[in-house]
This record gives structure tokens, sequence and C-alpha cells, in this order.
């Protein structure tokens, strides 16, 4: 279970460096591409976190994160 919250995660990231590589004229594209690659980053790290490992297995941040998943490419669309 695990990796798919890696998976999310580095596509977050992913997302957000390939944003920021495009979208170079953009105004403010540090600022909503940094939004993006610290949200991959911080759950990246969080899934090498033993403590933060067990509180993923949880029900609710389950949910919580497939939410946040969906409103970060979202957002990454929307930029």
């Amino acid at each position: 279970m695990i990796n798919n919250y890696r998976f999310g995660a580095y596509a977050i990231l992913a997302m957000g460096l390939i944003n920021l590589r495009y979208q170079t004229g953009n105004t403010n594209n540090l600022n909503n591409s940094s939004v993006l690659i610290a949200i991959g980053v911080l759950g990246l790290a969080i899934t090498f976190i033993n403590p933060l490992r067990k509180f993923l297995d949880k029900k609710a941040s389950k949910i919580a994160s497939i939410i946040v998943l969906i409103g970060a490419i979202a957002y990454g669309f929307i930029l």
C-alpha cells in the first residue's frame, strides 16, 4: 500500500517540476510549481518515516490522501 502513496507523491513532484520547466515565462510560475513540488516531497518523505507510515494505513488518512492527490492534480492543471 505504501507504494501507492509513493507513486502518487512522485507524480505530484514530477508534475510540479514539469510545470516549472514548461511555464517558464508565466508570472508566479515558481510559486505555483513550488506548491506541487513541496506536496510531492512531503508526501514522499512521509512514506519513509515509520510512525507516519503506520498513520497512512488508517482509513481516514487514505481518504484524506486521495483528496489531497486529486486536489493537487486539479491545481496543477488549473495553473
